[in-house]
C-alpha cells in the first residue's frame, strides 16, 4: 500500500494511543498491524511518528499544568530545576544509544516474529518485578516524581533504552525499570509519562527533518486523521492508568504480552500468516 487509506490511518493511529503509555510496546502493536493492513516501507514508518507526536501531545495536555509550574520556576524554583535535570539525565541513554545503534536495530529486528519474542521477554520481566515489590515492599523508597534523586533518573534513563529493540516498549522498560530501582508504582507510571515529552519530541523531529518528505498532499488528510485519533485515544489511556496503577499492578498487561507474542510466533511458524 503506497499511501495509506482513511480507515488504516484511524485504525492505527488507534492503536498507537491506546498502547504508548501502557506496558504492551506501542511500537510491537504497529509494525503487526501495519502488516496485517498491508501498509509498511519507509512512509508507513513516517506515519508512525506523526501519529506518535499525537500521542505525546496527549500527554502535554493531561499535565500542563505540572509542565507550566516547571517551566516557570526553571530559574528559582529548586524542585522545578531538579525535575527539569532529572527528565535530561533520564532522556540521555536512549537519545545516545538510538543514534549509535537506531539504523542496525531497524534492519534487523523491526519485524513481526521478533517483535513476538521481545513480548515475551518483557511480560517475564514484569511478573518478576511484580513478585519482588510485592515480596518486599520496602524497596519502594519515592512515591512522587519530584522526589527522585538524578541517579535515579539515570537507572531509569537506561532502563528506557531497552524500549530501542521494538516489542520491549518504552513505557514498560521506564515504569518496570522505575519499579526495580526503588519507585511506587504511580510515580514510576508518572515519570514515565514526563519522560516520554523529551524522548518522544525528539525521535519525532529527527525522523520528520530526515523523512518529511515522505508527507505528501495526497496523505495528508489521513495522517491528520491518524494524528487527530491517537491523541484522543491516548488522552484516555493515560487518565484511565493513574487511576488503575493506584489499585492495580501490571501482571494482567504480561499476561496479554505472552499471549500476544504466542499468537505471532503460532501462526509464523504454521504459516498461517505471512508476517511481513
Amino acid at each position: 500500500m503506497d499511501q495509506p487509506t482513511l480507515l488504516t490511518a484511524i485504525v492505527l493511529g488507534l492503536v498507537e494511543g491506546l498502547t504508548e503509555f501502557l506496558p504492551v510496546s506501542s511500537t510491537g502493536h504497529l509494525i503487526v498491524a501495519g502488516s496485517l493492513l498491508g501498509y509498511t516501507g519507509d512512509q508507513a514508518k513516517m506515519f508512525e511518528i506523526v501519529i506518535q507526536a499525537g500521542a505525546i501531545l496527549a500527554v502535554c495536555w493531561e499535565y500542563r499544568v505540572k509542565l507550566t509550574r516547571v517551566v516557570a520556576g526553571l530559574f528559582n524554583d529548586p524542585i522545578a530545576q531538579r525535575f527539569a535535570v532529572n527528565l535530561v539525565i533520564a532522556f540521555l541513554p536512549a537519545a545516545v544509544l538510538g543514534l549509535v545503534f537506531a539504523k542496525a536495530i531497524k534492519a534487523a529486528l523491526f519485524a513481526p516474529v521478533p517483535v513476538a519474542g521481545a513480548f515475551v521477554v518483557g511480560a517475564l520481566v514484569i511478573l518478576w518485578a511484580e513478585r519482588r515489590q510485592k515480596a518486599n515492599p520496602a524497596v519502594v523508597r519515592i512515591d512522587d516524581v519530584d522526589a527522585l534523586r538524578w541517579s535515579d533518573a539515570l537507572k531509569v534513563g537506561f532502563a528506557q533504552a531497552f524500549a530501542l529493540i521494538p516489542g520491549t516498549s518504552r513505557s514498560g522498560a521506564t515504569i518496570i525499570g522505575g519499579m526495580l530501582f526503588g519507585l511506587s508504582r504511580k510515580a514510576a507510571t508518572e515519570f514515565s509519562f514526563f519522560l516520554a515529552i523529551p524522548t518522544l519530541f525528539a525521535a519525532t523531529a529527527y525522523e520528520l527533518w530526515k523523512g518529511g518528505k515522505l508527507i505528501t498532499a495526497a496523505s495528508g488528510p489521513a495522517f491528520a486523521a491518524g494524528f487527530v485519533v491517537a491523541f484522543f485515544s491516548a488522552f484516555a489511556v493515560v487518565r484511565w492508568l493513574i487511576r488503575y496503577v493506584a489499585h492495580h499492578d501490571f501482571v494482567p498487561f504480561a499476561w496479554y504480552r505472552i499471549a500476544f507474542g504466542a499468537v505471532i510466533l503460532a501462526t509464523a511458524y504454521l504459516g498461517v500468516v505471512q508476517w511481513q
